[in-house]
């Protein structure tokens, strides 16, 4: 299939298309606005559902009725609007409905500003909404990857009956680059029987989360716990970059982990022995990465638009054996190549 050159957040809509997905609920926010505006005209022409709701709340418990009903459906939106949406994500998770939310990041707290930024980690991999349940994170870092998430991340959530997250920022959301869509490599993916799809000839299913008896929700629970530990053993991913014989790691995702890579191949070539941990589901966390590399690694370098968030997360798979160092720009500032290098060249000047 030839390329074509298309802006990310347009690609992550045709990717979800190709991928099956048929309702899209959503509201305007920046910079994710390109999702629902190519949607809107994509959506009908294969048969498809485009609303755009009268607010964030409204637009993920549309996705709650389109997933309990068997459907493929997609909500994206920006930080602010992700948080009005924690509450309609959490209930999804605890009903175990498939779905798969955007989430191009922009700075914060509060409105913030529309520039990138990495600042909803914690949000995305740490619940953000009510209760103990997870969300799948992944994290692209081009806008192939993009595509190639976005068709898997469907695949994902019926192989499951998650919610899945992707999380961009507003810079691999905006950037154009060359694209191609392949459908991801094949799930034997379960029977929906569980829908509501209407009871003819059979029992009536209910879709709920409800569970009033404290017996019943801690089996309830245990049950998603269950699954999260299937997820985290068959479907962690990341990329080790030059991590063979790297005295100083870093660890980046997204678009912070392009840059990276930039810092990489720079200080190798003066002599500076660097590699990078990309990991790419932010959750389930790729922590035996770290184990392959902890025997010839000296120190760590957490890189990130944050004040430092998944920095926490390699500082937990470290585990105290090396120094875990971190450099973060925020409020919607990128870090620079040059910074970074700088970093790991203190770095490197104080391992020896």
């Amino acid at each position: 299939m030839a390329k074509k050159l298309m802006k990310g957040n347009e690609a992550l809509g045709e990717a979800a298309v190709q991928a099956g997905c048929r309702y899209f609920f959503g509201y305007p926010i920046t910079p994710q606005n390109e999702i629902p505006a190519y949607l809107a005209r994509r959506l009908p022409e294969v048969g498809g559902v485009f609303l755009q709701a009268e607010s964030e709340v409204a637009a993920i418990n549309m996705v709650y009725g389109a997933a309990g009903a068997g459907a493929r459906v997609l909500t994206s939106s920006s930080s602010p609007g992700i948080s009005l949406k924690t509450e309609g994500i959490s209930y999804i998770a605890g009903a175990q409905l498939p779905c798969v939310i955007v989430n191009i990041v922009r700075g914060g707290p509060g409105l913030g500003g529309i520039q990138p930024a990495q600042s909803d980690y914690f949000q995305a991999t740490k619940g953000g909404g009510h209760g103990d349940y997870r969300l799948v994170v992944l994290a692209p870092s081009t806008v192939q990857e993009l595509v190639d998430l976005t068709m898997e991340a469907f695949d994902i959530a019926d192989a499951y009956r998650t919610p899945v997250m992707i999380l961009g920022d507003g810079i691999i959301g905006q950037m154009m680059e060359p694209v191609e869509f392949n459908p991801p490599k094949g799930r034997d993916l379960p029977e929906k029987t569980w829908a509501t799809t209407g009871a003819k000839g059979r029992k009536p299913n209910v879709v709920n989360s409800l569970h009033m008896a404290p017996e019943e929700l801690e089996k309830h629970n245990l049950r998603l716990q269950a699954k999260y530990r299937e997820i985290a053993e068959k479907e962690t991913k990341c990329e080790m970059y030059q991590t063979e014989d790297a005295e100083i790691i870093l660890v980046a995702y997204g678009t912070t982990a392009r840059i990276c890579k930039t810092v990489v191949q720079q200080l190798r070539k003066e002599g500076i022995k660097v590699g990078l941990i990309r990991p790419i589901t932010l959750w389930p966390y790729p922590e035996k990465a770290f184990n392959e590399v902890i025997d010839t690694a000296k120190a760590f370098l957490t890189v990130e638009m944050s004040t430092g968030q998944m920095v926490e997360d390699v500082r937990l798979a470290v585990n105290g054996r090396k120094p875990v160092h971190f450099y973060g720009r925020t409020g919607g500032m990128i870090p620079t190549p040059q910074e970074i290098a700088e970093k790991v060249r203190e770095l490197a000047g104080g391992v020896k």
